[in-house]
């Protein structure tokens, strides 16, 4: 036997054998001593192929050919390396080494077997850290013979002088003399599927998660990127499954005999999940333990054959790199122009002593029956707004936070003052006039009383339904006694603003589970007192100005210029899938008792964004209920223009934004006090947006709502919907009545015309 090994089996070789059998086989040999589920199998060592090289005598043919090679000339390149692999190609393995290749490949197949063995190339010098040869060198798939395996052999020692190859160790200052490859023999595992995963995120270097990817078949169906991978991403530590994105794979690669052909997925298995959930788990504390193991960030390949998990291979993730970037925090702008009136947000009087809030970090200054001023709000200012006696911004128009959310609680509101914060002092009496927007010094306003509607209003009921717009839990049980039909938007953004932290530090402290369990709470609430009517859940459409308010947020969002048109809705769910499936999760356990939670879409940019966060849903089997719904919002020009190619995606029904819609239609930005004059929600670009989805929408059976403020306040408006066709409107609570008697009269008119 010769003084060094020519084969050396799995069980034999640990980390310190890169010298003898490369990175990929030192790798296998290490997982398999270590106890991690590894197809077995055997290396044909460095030695071997310098036998090999000193039996051919074509060593230094192989140094002559690549003399004075310019790598940057791809001909010559390309004339070189078929040159040194037509040397090898020609070369006999000496009978003595291919007597023991074919004796342990007798060993490994079992008694009279000839076993379909995976032969691969395992160059010393690869998968190390800073240097990643990986798919350099070639890789053959059912192999099976004792003449094909040998044949393999050669052609993979001729892998060693690829074009690819040369090229890369030029570039990398790798001395080729000093690269010698060994060639791993293993048994073949038949794949039903197979994928990759990575202990840490490869493209943000999140170390707190393991990405696990999947596909139907064998694993070169990755690499290759001819289809698109399941993907799942599971938490370190605790396991927990962060979030899943199932594709809808139409190939796979498989073995037909001793070839690999590709076929086509059989259609019922398409787009299902490829691995249990269990599965997603268990692979990933192989994978926790791989990294461990090595001290090392790992990229694994692994394979299922039957119910058995195996991993193919590991090596450490090369390209890690430190991406953080630390962020200044924007100073709130106050506008100038001075000013004590501004627009009529939501009526009544309020008086109460001033609390100005220069940001979301002061709301604890705000106590009971004070007056909020601030220059603008987001949802991180509700816990105090629903203390105030009235709220009054220098900013905004109608349709703006503080408007919208003052008419859901009731609360007077001014909004477009453009200089509160600077004429109004802490401390300072003063009388708030919603309805007329005016304010006013001093607590002794006197005003006439206003008629309000009798209790109980318009008890009629109609064929267009009417829903209601909603936030905020203290209101769920009185307004649900209202004459409405269910919630046509529950909106997100409180919700989670009162959980109090951004869902990624929720993350990152592991502290998800209190997440989904605070979310489900609230929407519990919601959909008890509606039951059976049904409660739209509109998801997380914060800007990154909102979400860096929350507790923790600022470690995670971006400063933008103009997050209006930045990262949110459904770009963000496809970004950070993790977070989105928090939202899942409450939707999917509150469903378990109550199946009138539906889900709608926000701020969806393609179809094939559309497609995408579909398939996030599904991927937690909401679909399977067929009292789940699934809607998209319409608010930007482009849900109008391809509103049938959104449809195809598949969606149950849409609800219009108005206010976002009319933003985008007519360029005018109903936050800025300066322009909120031109804001028109019945612009005649608005009311053809309106007509072309309700009219698209009929033609395929989708259901269409609205749920932005226009109906609200325009009665002509809602005459126009109801003429269009639309299925529901929902409106804010105080107009309920109101708006049930507008639609009553608009389906009365629709009638009698149709009878003429």
């Amino acid at each position: 036997m010769s003084a060094q090994p020519n084969i050396l089996f799995f069980n034999q070789i640990d980390k310190n054998d890169i010298p003898i059998v490369g990175g990929k086989g030192a790798n296998l040999g290490e997982m398999t001593k270590a106890g991690f589920p590894v197809p077995n199998g055997f290396a044909i060592t460095v030695h071997a192929y310098d036998l090999f090289l000193t039996k051919n005598e074509i060593y230094q043919k192989i140094q002559d050919i690549l003399a004075g090679v310019d790598v940057n000339k791809p001909d010559e390149l390309q004339e070189v390396s078929k040159k040194v692999e037509r040397v090898i190609s020609s070369g006999e393995i000496p009978n003595e080494l291919a007597a023991e290749i074919i004796k342990n490949y007798k060993k490994l197949s079992g008694m009279f077997k000839s076993a379909l063995v995976a032969v691969r190339s395992s160059a010393t010098a690869e998968d190390l850290p800073g240097a990643s040869f990986a798919g350099q060198q070639a890789t053959y798939l059912n192999v099976k013979g004792e003449n094909n395996l040998l044949q393999r052999v050669r052609d993979c020692w001729a892998s060693l002088f690829t074009a690819r190859a040369i090229f890369y160790r030029a570039q990398n200052k790798i001395d080729t003399s000093k690269v010698k490859i060994s060639v791993i023999v293993q048994k073949m595992v038949q794949s039903d599927v197979s994928g990759v995963m990575f202990t840490l995120d490869p493209v943000t270097n999140d170390k707190d998660k393991i990405i696990i990817e999947a596909v139907w078949g064998l694993g070169e169906m990755i690499v290759q990127g001819s289809v698109v991978p399941d993907s799942y991403v599971v938490q370190k530590e605790t396991f927990y499954v962060l979030s899943k994105e199932i594709s809808d794979q139409a190939i796979q690669l498989t073995k037909k005999g001793v070839e690999t052909k590709e076929i086509e997925v059989p259609k019922n298995k398409r787009d299902l999940q490829k691995i249990s959930d269990e599965e997603i788990v268990k692979l990933a504390k192989l994978a926790d333990g791989l990294q461990k193991h090595y001290y090392f960030p790992q990229d694994i390949e692994w394979a299922k054959e039957g119910k058995k998990l195996y991993i193919v291979q590991t090596r450490p993730v090369t390209t890690i790199k430190d991406d953080r970037k630390v962020t200044k925090e924007g100073e709130v702008k106050v506008a100038d122009s001075p000013i004590l009136t501004g627009a009529a947000a939501s009526p009544g009087i309020g008086t109460g002593p001033v609390k100005i809030l220069k940001s979301p970090k002061e709301i604890d200054k705000v106590k009971e029956k004070d007056v909020l001023v601030a220059p603008m709000t987001s949802p991180d200012y509700v816990p105090a707004m629903k203390k105030a006696s009235a709220i009054i911004t220098d900013e905004g128009g109608q349709t703006s936070h503080a408007a919208i959310v003052s008419r859901e609680l009731g609360i007077p509101c001014v909004v477009g003052t453009k200089e509160a914060t600077k004429r109004l002092k802490d401390s300072m009496i003063v009388t708030v006039d919603g309805e007329r927007g005016l304010i006013f010094l001093g607590g002794k306003f006197k005003v006439e009383k206003r008629k309000t509607e009798e209790k109980g209003g318009f008890r009629g009921k109609t064929a267009t339904r009417l829903y209601v717009n909603l936030a905020e839990k203290e209101l769920a049980e009185k307004t649900a006694k209202e004459n409405v039909d269910g919630v046509g938007l529950l909106r997100a953004e409180f919700m989670i603003a009162n959980i109090g932290t951004h869902p990624k530090e929720a993350i990152r402290l592991k502290k998800q589970r209190e997440f989904i369990d605070k979310l489900e709470k609230d929407l519990s609430i919601f959909c008890k007192v509606f039951h059976p009517r049904p409660v739209v859940y509109r998801a997380t459409d914060f800007k990154t100005n909102e979400y860096r308010s929350l507790p923790g947020g600022d470690k995670w969002e971006p400063i933008e210029a103009n997050p209006m048109l930045g990262f949110r809705g459904a770009f963000r769910y496809i970004a950070s899938p993790e977070v989105f499936n928090l939202e899942l999760q409450a939707i999917k356990n509150v469903r378990e008792k109550y199946n009138n939670l539906w889900l709608m879409i926000p701020f969806v940019r393609s179809p094939e964004e559309l497609a995408r966060v579909r398939r996030l849903v599904a991927a937690e089997g909401l679909f399977a209920s067929t009292t789940f719904k699934f809607w998209m919002m319409v608010e930007i020009p482009v849900n109008v223009i391809l509103i049938e190619e959104f449809i195809k995606v598949g969606i149950d029904g849409i609800s219009v934004g108005s206010n976002d819609l009319t933003m985008l239609v007519t360029g005018t930005d109903r936050d800025n006090s300066e322009v909120a004059e031109a804001f028109n929600e019945r612009s005649p670009a608005v009311l053809w947006s309106l007509r072309r989805v309700i009219k698209r929408c009929r033609k395929h059976g989708v259901t269409t709502s609205i749920c932005g403020q226009a109906p609200s306040v325009y009665p002509d408006l809602v005459h126009k919907l109801v003429k269009y066709g639309i299925t529901s409107i929902s409106v804010n609570p105080d107009v309920i009545n109101k708006v049930r008697e507008t639609i009553y009269e608009a389906e009365k008119e629709v009638a009698s015309k149709s009878d003429k």
